[in-house]
């Protein structure tokens, strides 16, 4: 089945050019199906970007999924037109008093700030409160992984010397979970954040589960509550070119900006990427809806709790 999707979406052109199947609301209220309800509140600098992406992952199922856009009142993105904005995000005050299957919450470029600094910090406790009860599975993406586990188990950031840059292994550690249906025993994902959480805090909290981590880049995947919260540190839903782009903005305003690792072909950044996390990324994406969204969610949406 189709993605439903909002009328005019930018991402809707843009991926009916991958051949995945989208659909507006015009055409979609023609259906008499009960669509798995997705809101996705985009906290990323460049957002039809960050929508494109994400989208392109929740295509990879048979499932009808309606997705809806949530936007901050207490902070104004400089980087997406404003009337982007207005057609296709609603505030949270507005798409409060409704229920969701599902949930994603995307990183934000405000890691290196304590998060009672940030200055949309209370608009987003209450986000996090809400979701607890009008959401029946959350996907916390980079920075709001971080922040989800400090505020929900009080588990601290860390500051790291360099950024974490660059495509890293990855290892199931409860393999046996539907979240890794189909998964190798290693897999890879991207990651680009200056700040991390340590494996001993999540240990030491009986309602958390790490279930993926990395030698190299640490703690990557967090479940608690059997599923109704997974905390990614990682970006699997990013695109083959986001790391690229990320490498040349950042040198061509300072000089300490390193290559991400594992990355290029040849380690050579006149090359091309070599995309190495992608059927991991739709598998991950896939089994979250079927397994944690669809098969738990009721079919009455409001007896969500």
């Amino acid at each position: 089945m189709p993605l439903r999707l909002p009328d005019q979406l930018p991402a809707i052109e843009l991926l009916k050019q991958e051949n995945i199947f989208v659909m507006d609301d015009t055409r979609a209220h023609t259906q008499d199906i009960r669509p798995l309800r997705i809101v996705i509140l985009n906290l990323m600098p460049l957002k039809i970007t960050t929508e494109t992406d994400l989208i392109r992952l929740l295509s990879n199922t048979p499932l009808q999924i309606e997705v809806n856009f949530m936007k901050l009142k207490s902070h104004t993105p400089k980087n997406t037109p404003i009337e982007h904005m207005m057609m296709f995000y609603r505030d949270f005050e507005v798409l409060c008093h409704e229920k969701f299957d599902g949930m994603i919450i995307t990183g934000a470029p405000v890691e290196t700030l304590e998060f009672e600094d940030v200055n949309y910090w209370d608009e987003m406790q209450r986000i996090f409160a809400w979701a607890r009860t009008h959401v029946t599975s959350t996907l916390y993406i980079c920075w709001a992984a971080q922040a989800g586990l400090y505020y929900h188990y009080g588990i601290p950031k860390y500051p790291l010397e360099k950024k974490m840059f660059g495509v890293f292994s990855q290892h199931p550690l409860m393999p046996q979970l539907p979240i890794f249906r189909g998964f190798d025993d290693v897999f890879n994902m991207p990651h680009s954040r200056h700040t991390e959480v340590h494996r001993e805090d999540i240990e030491a909290n009986p309602a958390l589960t790490l279930i993926a981590d990395s030698d190299e880049c640490g703690v990557s995947m967090v479940m608690a509550r059997g599923g109704r919260e997974f905390f990614i540190t990682g970006h699997l839903e990013y695109a083959p070119d986001t790391l690229d782009r990320e490498y040349r903005r950042d040198r061509d305003i300072r000089d300490d900006v390193d290559m991400p690792v594992n990355y290029y072909r040849d380690d050579d950044p006149s090359k091309e990427p070599l995309i190495s996390w992608r059927a991991h990324a739709n598998l991950l994406y896939s089994n979250w809806i079927n397994y944690y969204v669809y098969q738990e969610t009721p079919y009455d949406i409001n007896k969500i709790e």
